[in-house]
């Protein structure tokens, strides 16, 4: 029941005391993908260019997972790193934090400071969205990063303990940062972007259904699979059409992107989102979280009495 503790005790940490303000690992590994990308994603072959990326991505992903399954021991030390190195993985704090900083002012009112906040979340443009389309952005994200910053963190460390869950933390961040299907990162974040895809599919189809188990079962999982699949991102799709299913509302439609107009596929079932259910999604991915932990314990349980 070790591994119980420690997944309670990082996400206590996490939920406590939040991301630190300063000397965040991940800012800090952001700072050093951008600058090997700055150095090595210049004009290349479509071939070269990936083989360049996928270095890069080995460069900066692989060593610290890999020193970590190295040193790893069965003692009370290396149980206490673990519990640090979930904390600093996990973003559920920080994905309420992003969350009423968009919400209060848009309640109040304020949409230019709502539209500010929001483009910290989203990769769209945010400078002409509407009240309804900062509730929709807001909201999708809420729904995906539950998936890509809490559930699929937990997931990877219930699998395969710290090694995987910082494998999947730091490929799901550079994912963020170089799988773009732009003109600059289309081959060079190649490598990020499948390698996200491939970690994401079976944390997405877990949250998927932690989601559906909160209500509209069927429903919720058929459109999962029926509206995830046309979506843009399909590890996306399946857990924003799960969530909007659940909170009976419709998520997707027309977004700009870096200049460029994209219309997705209509996500859930139901009313069209407003501001009134950015709350209700993270209600569903923190009882996703609980419920994950829940069985989690409970498994370990019964293995430990066979």
């Amino acid at each position: 029941m070790i591994s119980v503790l420690i997944l309670i005790t990082g996400c206590l940490l996490d939920y406590l005391f939040g991301e630190p303000n300063r000397y965040h690992p991940l800012v800090g590994f952001g700072m050093l993908a951008n600058r090997l990308e700055q150095r090595f994603n210049h004009a290349h072959s479509p071939m070269i260019a990936r083989i360049i990326g996928v270095s890069c991505w080995l460069l900066l992903v692989m060593p610290l997972p890999l020193l970590v399954y190295w040193l790893h021991q069965d003692n009370w030390l290396f149980w206490l790193l673990d519990c640090l190195l979930l904390y600093a993985a996990i973003g559920y704090n920080s994905l309420l934090k992003h969350a009423r900083q968009i919400l209060i002012p848009l309640a109040a009112g304020d949409i230019t400071q709502a539209r500010h906040y929001c483009s910290y979340i989203v990769s769209r443009n945010t400078d002409q969205l509407s009240e309804q389309q900062i509730a929709r952005a807001t909201t999708e994200s809420m729904l995906e990063n539950g998936h890509d910053a809490v559930i699929a963190t937990v997931f990877w460390f219930a699998i395969g303990g710290a090694p995987l869950m910082i494998l999947h933390r730091l490929a799901n961040t550079l994912d963020a940062m170089w799988g773009y299907k732009s003109p600059r990162f289309i081959y060079f974040g190649w490598c990020a972007a499948r390698v996200d895809d491939l970690l994401g599919w079976p944390s997405a189809k877990v949250t998927s259904v932690l989601f559906a188990v909160q209500g509209k079962l069927l429903p919720a999982l058929r459109n999962a699979r029926d509206q995830g699949r046309q979506y843009k991102s399909l590890n996306g799709g399946w857990v924003m059409a799960a969530g909007a299913s659940v909170l009976g509302i419709s998520l997707g439609g027309t977004a700009s992107y870096h200049g460029k107009t994209i219309e997705s596929v209509t996500l859930g079932a139901g009313c069209e989102v407003s501001m009134s259910d950015i709350e209700p999604s993270l209600s569903l991915v923190t009882n996703a979280l609980i419920i994950f932990i829940s069985c989690y314990a409970l498994i370990q349980l019964t293995l430990g009495l066979i």
